[in-house]
């Protein structure tokens, strides 16, 4: 969505373009327009998110897992709580990779 943006596509065009194939999902149909918008006041808040994740990561250490993305992203929500955004929609993290390009 990022890539489609800077490149001055329109979004709705491509996300109707790109449900029906692999790419399609349900955060793809209910997130890819108000993430566009710079909406993200509602749904599943990152603290949430950090909770469960924190439980995967916990449970993966214990049977000697290493996951490595998962890590990644909650590093990722990790960084917009300690900019305020704890109580903002998952969907917030591309502005996580929008300020690291």
């Amino acid at each position: 969505l990022l890539l489609a943006q800077k490149s001055g596509l329109d979004i709705e065009q491509v996300v109707e373009t790109l449900k029906h194939g692999a790419a399609g999902s349900w955060q793809m149909e209910n997130r890819a327009t108000t993430m566009a918008q710079d909406k993200f006041d509602f749904g599943f808040a990152i603290d949430w998110m950090r909770k469960d994740l924190g439980f995967c990561l916990e449970e993966a250490e214990r049977v000697g897992l290493e996951l490595p993305l998962t890590k990644m992203v909650d590093e990722q929500y990790a960084g917009l709580q300690r900019e305020g955004l704890g109580r903002m929609d998952t969907s917030v993290l591309i502005k996580a990779v929008a300020k690291n390009q």
